[in-house]
């Protein structure tokens, strides 16, 4: 069985066996992993992919989940700021399937500061 290691934001890990072909959201809640801030614990699609309230980055094992479908592409285009830098890691946790051992980040916070929004075109001479 495939093992998932969930890092919340405070870099706290809790891994979860889950059985191959299943859904990323599905199995955090029964593990009791928080995936939503704030009130979108209350207030979300439950997992139809609209509301966009439950990414996650993919930290590692990105092979190993399901391929980004035109949908979900076009939800997280919808949020530019929440996916600078991570474009390819970003994924809503109701349309991800894991095939394999991966680590996602719940809950990741977008970094006004660090390399990846503010990049120079040139580096410094």
């Amino acid at each position: 069985m495939p093992k998932v290691v969930f890092i919340n934001d405070k870099k706290e890990k809790q891994e979860v066996e889950v059985p191959a072909g299943s859904n990323l959201r599905t199995e955090a809640l029964k593990a009791n992993v928080s995936l939503y801030p704030g009130l979108a614990k209350y207030l979300n699609c439950h997992g139809l992919g609209h509301c966009g309230t439950c990414k996650v980055l993919i930290k590692q094992g990105m092979e190993n989940v399901s391929p980004m479908g035109m949908f979900e592409k076009i939800r997280l285009a919808l949020m530019p700021f929440a996916t600078i830098g991570h474009e390819h890691e970003m994924r809503l946790a109701c349309q991800v399937t894991v095939n394999g051992d991966c680590t996602v980040s719940t809950k990741p916070t977008v970094d006004m500061e660090g390399e990846n929004f503010w990049q120079k075109p040139y580096p410094n001479k």
